[in-house]
């Protein structure tokens, strides 16, 4: 890994699963090196998967299996920028029905507790909108989603 600054993600016993599943959903995700433990730790055993870089929309990312001591938390999420309700509805489907759970404005947590805000940039435009009416009529119709409907948000937009 050559990024001076990576994201260290925690999971329990789980990060080579959780980044194969990244790399196989997110355009320019990888799977990078796996280290394994070369002795007993507190998680795990010699041998046993330790870290793993990976690499999430072009975001290096370190998996680190430190055991059940720590949780992820709406705190730290990835936004990811989609252009279109194709491939909002890919990315959503494929956390969600990979047992994740549907949260609401457009986030959504994988099966590892990791969030994820799916966001059309249809709806970021439009609660940047210079008209503040409109933003706000987008702003409301967002809060009341889950899953993000761009023909909805460009709806409420327009009035």
């Amino acid at each position: 890994m050559t990024s001076r600054n990576t994201i260290c993600l925690w999971y329990d016993g789980t990060a080579l699963e959780a980044a194969t599943f990244y790399a196989a959903t997110f355009p320019d995700s990888r799977v990078g090196a796996v280290q394994r433990a070369p002795g007993d730790y507190p998680a795990g055993r010699q041998g046993d998967v330790l870290t793993v870089e990976f690499t999430v929309m072009g975001i290096p990312c370190l998996g680190l299996n430190g055991g059940p001591a720590f949780r992820h938390s709406e705190a730290f999420s990835f936004q990811v920028a989609t252009d279109d309700q194709a491939e909002t509805d890919r990315l959503w489907d494929a956390i969600v029905g990979n047992g994740g759970e549907e949260s609401a404005c457009g986030w959504c947590r994988d099966k590892w507790g990791l969030s994820w805000q799916i966001t059309p940039r249809a709806l970021t435009e439009a609660i940047a909108d210079p008209d503040p009416a409109a933003a706000r009529r987008a702003f409301e119709a967002m809060m009341g989603m889950r899953r993000i409907d761009i023909a909805a948000i460009e709806a409420a937009r327009r009035g």
